[in-house]
C-alpha cells in the first residue's frame, strides 16, 4: 500500500541501537570512545611511519596505507551517528545516504584487499626472505595499494548504481544507525533480485577471494614458522594469531550482515554486527598490527623525546 500510494522518498530517518531514551547517553559515550581511540591510533601510525626513517620499509608502507584507509572507514558512519545523538535530528537526504554507502564500500573493500596484500608481504618475508627486497619493493607495494583502490571503487560504483535504479516510496524509516545495503533493500518498492544476485555472486568473489588467499598464505607461513627456534616460533605465532583473529571477526560480521537473505534480515542484529566491522575492527587494527611492534614503540619514544626536548628549549 505504501509503495502504491506513497510519494518518492527524498530523505531517510535513521534509527539507532535503542529506542529507549535512557540508553542514549551510554551508546553515545561508547561510540565516542571507540571512534576517538580508533582515530588516535590510526593517525598516530600514519605520523610515526611518515616521520621515522627507520620505518620506511614495504611492510610499514602497507601498514600506513591500512591506517589511512581505516581513518576513512571509521569516519564514514560513526561521526554522523554521534551528531544525530547530540542534535536529535536523524534525517539524511537520499543522495547523501547513497554516497555514505558508496564510501563505506570503498573503504571496507579496500580494507579487505589490503589485509590480503599484507599477508602476501609476510609470506615473502618469512618464506622467501632472500628475495624480499626485490619482490616487495616500494614500487610494487604502491601498485598493489593502487590496485586495491581501483577494485574497491569499481565495486562501490556497481552497488551504488544498482541501488539508484530502485524505487523508494512511502515509509522512510531506515532501521539502522547509518545507510547500509540491507536496510535500503528492505525499504525498496522495486524488484531487488538483481541486487541480491550481485551481492551473492560478485560480492562473494570480492570478499571471499581475499579470505581464501589469506588462509592459503598463512598455511604456508605456519609451515615455515615450524622450522624456527622455539623463541622465534612463539613470537611469530603470537603475531599471526592476532592478525587472524581480526580477520575472522571482520569476515564473520560482514558475512552475517550481507550474505543473509533480505527477508531474514534483523535490524537489531545488523546494527550490532555493523558496529563490529565499521568501528571496532578499524579501531583495533593499529593496536593489533603495529603499535605492539618494537620498532613502532621505539619510533613513538623517539618522537615523544624530541617533543620533550623542544618543550624544554
Amino acid at each position: 500500500m505504501d509503495c502504491e500510494n506513497g510519494t518518492d522518498i527524498e530523505e531517510f530517518v535513521l534509527l539507532d541501537f535503542s529506542s529507549k531514551p535512557g540508553h542514549q547517553p551510554l551508546f553515545f559515550l561508547l561510540l565516542l570512545l571507540m571512534y576517538s581511540v580508533g582515530l588516535l591510533g590510526n593517525v598516530m601510525m600514519v605520523l610515526l611511519i611518515t616521520l621515522d626513517a627507520r620505518l620506511q620499509t614495504p611492510m610499514y608502507f602497507l601498514l600506513r596505507s591500512l591506517s589511512v584507509i581505516d581513518v576513512g572507514f571509521i569516519s564514514v558512519a560513526a561521526p554522523q551517528m554521534l551528531v544525530c545523538m547530540i542534535t536529535g535530528s536523524r534525517t539524511v537526504p537520499f543522495y547523501s545516504c547513497i554516497a555514505q554507502l558508496f564510501f563505506l564500500y570503498v573503504f571496507g573493500v579496500n580494507d579487505l584487499l589490503l589485509v590480503s596484500v599484507m599477508a602476501l608481504d609476510r609470506y615473502v618475508a618469512i618464506c622467501n626472505p632472500l628475495h624480499y627486497a626485490s619482490v616487495m619493493n616500494q614500487k610494487v607495494c604502491g601498485q598493489l595499494v593502487a590496485g586495491c583502490c581501483i577494485v574497491s571503487t569499481l565495486n562501490s560504483m556497481l552497488h551504488a548504481s544498482l541501488l539508484l535504479r530502485l524505487t523508494y516510496r512511502g515509509k522512510n524509516y531506515l532501521a539502522h544507525y547509518f545507510c547500509d545495503h540491507q536496510p535500503l533493500l528492505q525499504l525498496s518498492c522495486s524488484d531487488i533480485s538483481v541486487n541480491e544476485a550481485v551481492i551473492f555472486f560478485e560480492g562473494s568473489i570480492i570478499i571471499f577471494g581475499p579470505l581464501v588467499f589469506i588462509i592459503l598464505t598463512y598455511i604456508r607461513i605456519v609451515a615455515a614458522i615450524m622450522k624456527f627456534t622455539s623463541s622465534g616460533r612463539r613470537k611469530a605465532f603470537s603475531t599471526c594469531g592476532s592478525h587472524l583473529t581480526v580477520v575472522v571477526i571482520f569476515y564473520a560480521a560482514i558475512t552475517a550482515v550481507y550474505f543473509s537473505p533480505t527477508s531474514r534480515y534483523s535490524s537489531q542484529r545488523g546494527s550490532i554486527l555493523s558496529l563490529v566491522y565499521t568501528v571496532i575492527t578499524p579501531m583495533s587494527n593499529p593496536y593489533i598490527y603495529s603499535l605492539r611492534n618494537k620498532e613502532v614503540k621505539g619510533a613513538l619514544r623517539n618522537l615523544l623525546g624530541k617533543r620533550s626536548l623542544l618543550t624544554q628549549n
